[in-house]
């Protein structure tokens, strides 16, 4: 496989002022059978890469000689070759060279042969899964700094802010030293701090800021949409708010590549405006009070796959006989009968801890992938009031969307693409076929030394967590830190109660106390800690081990997540035996979960009952795995198919928007 050395895209008379892929349909086909071929080279390709690294390698030895203006006078001699020669093998090796120096010096660490690897890969605009611990952020810095060297914006994009925060900081040193600056993004940042982030050499930011970040920029492009009307707005006297945030999509390098691609691809990301209307309020008041009297299966059933209410006919029937009596807002059957099923949904399917928190008189949305609060975000059509008003809370503004982009579309343009994880291969089809990204697979710097105990299934959340409280106060009991994965804040809750009932210290990490997550990590690892957490804890966190817990087996992952997807079981798994430190999981499981109470039929639950132990309540081995495998089986499906559906939406919604125009 070849390095791709084609010109490279930055703001310019070339590329224009906002550089973007403007037919990312078509690229993306175009990559996809570049990567059918890419994947019949398979080793032979992963050599090449190899080779570049250990180049690169043999290069540093020289340049950890060279004095500071030495140095500086190489990063300035690259920068030139990169204009005239973009990437190749030679050039790509220099920049880690450069790089892993300034790494060398200013964080007391150099990449690895594997890091460099990876870095290679994604030069080449692809996505190398890299097992969960083998050094990642570094792999980032590597790539970026090669991309922006050679003149591109780079965005780096991670899994949440709290990662952009950390990793922006810890390089800022190396990309000084390359003569390159660095920003990050936070949601709390106004206009214009953004557009100083951004004008960055690097910028570190979210997937979730960036995008809406490029919908903001959509009425400013629109107003100039020549180049000679874009170096207009660029002038001092023009109105600041008129200027784009962004400097086009010309590179992206994303971390937690299936989280973002795949687990965020689901809902569409939404810019709207927020419309007080008193009356509205009063009337939405009524929907909300009259949906708590229907009764379920008889006026109305659930889907909690789809997070819907549907009437029956006998609810639509009753609601007719009513009509006269209501607000006249809700005299047209139709508008009437989608609030009362947005009421019902909030009612009955929206969970207080699970897919929400209610802070300062307000709702906050739980990230479903991270488990970390999602600052700004709010359901649409209504049902973010509807939950408001059903927990007693100030009832915001309803949103009016202004533009609207999911990741399906928005990511194909980007000029140049690439990505990493630790759990890539399971969607090697799906980000192939949206995307046009191949998998390539990086070896292990050391053999793993993590030991797998399997999985065992109760039949109820009391017997789930009196196993996992044994296990964890005699793990404790040796010396060895316990990590403890649980699928909600709720969740993380009810385990803790029944800890601390059982005497059992502990600390807990969700996001009702993510401000804290830094100091509950860095001690996480240390001889007999017990750690709760949510999925919080599952990307892009290190784990240090504390004295003498290697020789006492390592840290003990035990995950209580019914997991959607077999990628974010390896997640969790990762967090242990990292880097060929020692370490087991093992996963306690539960029927009562909700993702096994939503795909499990009755019947199969009743026989899974003949079955248990009388006294635990523990599945046999093959009985448990069975129904597990069956459900993630379903669950992925479904959620594939949802995205799918998402795809075809917004295309549709785009192709509408290009014909009003």
């Amino acid at each position: 496989m070849t390095m791709q050395t084609h010109a490279l895209p930055q703001p310019g008379l070339i590329w224009g002022l906002y550089p973007e892929n403007r037919q990312p349909e078509n690229n993306s086909a175009w990559l996809r059978r570049l990567n059918a071929l890419g994947q019949l080279a398979g080793r032979s390709g992963l050599r090449r890469y190899e080779q570049i690294a250990r180049h690169s390698l043999e290069l540093e030895q020289h340049v950890s000689t060279l004095s500071s203006t030495a140095f500086s006078e190489a990063v300035r001699g690259l920068k030139q070759q990169l204009k005239k020669e973009g990437f190749n093998a030679e050039t790509i090796a220099q920049a880690f060279a450069l790089t892993g120096d300034a790494c060398r010096r200013h964080l007391g660490m150099s990449p690895f042969v594997t890091q460099r690897m990876a870095a290679a890969i994604m030069l080449d605009n692809q996505l190398a899964e890299m097992a969960t611990g083998e050094g990642k952020t570094l792999v980032a810095a590597l790539t970026a700094a090669a991309g922006a060297l050679a003149g591109m914006p780079v965005h780096v994009i991670t899994a949440n802010e709290y990662l952009v925060t950390r990793d922006a900081a810890k390089l800022r040193p190396v990309y000084a030293a390359l003569g390159l600056t660095v920003g990050a993004i936070q949601q709390s940042l106004e206009s214009n701090w953004r557009r100083a982030e951004y004008a960055r050499d690097i910028t570190y930011c979210t997937a979730k800021e960036l995008v809406f970040d490029y919908l903001r920029d959509m009425p400013v492009r629109s107003q100039h949409r020549t180049d000679l009307a874009w170096h207009a707005a660029q002038f001092p006297e023009t109105e600041t708010s008129q200027k784009p945030l962004l400097r086009g999509l010309c590179m992206a390098v994303i971390d937690e590549a299936d989280s973002i691609l795949i687990d965020e691809a689901r809902v569409p990301l939404i810019i709207s405006e927020l419309h007080e209307n008193a009356g509205k309020q009063e009337a939405a008041a009524e929907i909300l009070h009259l949906a708590a009297t229907l009764r379920p299966q008889i006026d109305f059933r659930l889907d909690h796959h789809a997070h819907t209410a549907v009437l029956t006919d006998t609810g639509r029937a009753m609601l007719d006989g009513k009509a006269d009596s209501l607000h006249p807002a809700w005299h047209n059957r139709r508008h009437r009968d989608e609030n009362l099923c947005l009421a019902l949904a909030a009612l009955h399917l929206f969970q207080r801890d699970l897919h929400y928190l209610v802070r300062d008189d307000g709702v906050h949305i739980i990230d479903e992938t991270t488990g970390r609060l999602a600052p700004g975000r709010t359901w649409s059509r209504g049902l973010h009031q509807f939950i408001e008003m059903k927990e007693g809370c100030k009832v915001s503004g309803e949103a009016v969307t202004r533009a609207q982009i999911t990741y399906q579309r928005f990511f194909p343009r980007y000029l140049r693409l690439c990505g990493m994880s630790g759990t890539l291969a399971e969607s090697r089809g799906e980000l192939s076929r949206v995307y046009g990204l191949n998998v390539v697979r990086v070896p292990l710097r050391k053999p793993s030394r993590r030991t797998e105990l399997g999985q065992r299934v109760f039949l109820q959340r009391t017997q789930q967590w009196n196993a996992v409280a044994q296990r964890a106060a005699a793990l404790a009991g040796q010396g060895r830190p316990v990590l403890i994965g649980t699928d909600s804040v709720a969740d993380s809750d009810s385990l803790s109660a029944h800890l601390t009932q059982q005497g059992i210290a502990h600390t807990v990490l969700n996001a009702r106390n993510d401000q804290q997550e830094a100091a509950i990590v860095a001690l996480a690892g240390y001889r007999g800690r017990v750690t709760v957490a949510t999925n919080m804890a599952g990307r892009g966190t290190d784990i240090p081990l504390g004295p003498g817990v290697e020789n006492r087996g390592g840290l003990h992952v035990i995950s209580c997540q019914m997991n959607s997807s077999r990628r974010i079981d390896r997640q969790l798994k990762g967090r242990c035996a990292r880097q060929g430190d020692p370490g087991s999981v093992e996963a306690m499981l539960c029927l009562e979960a909700p993702l096994m109470q939503r795909s499990l039929p009755a019947w199969l639950k009743r026989f899974a009952e003949k079955y248990a132990d009388k006294n635990t309540g523990q599945l046999p081995g093959w009985l448990g795995k069975s129904m597990t495998a069956h459900t993630q089986r379903m669950e992925e499906s479904r959620q594939q198919a949802q995205r799918a559906q998402l795809l075809h939406s917004d295309r549709q919604l785009d192709r509408q928007a290009v014909f009003r125009d």
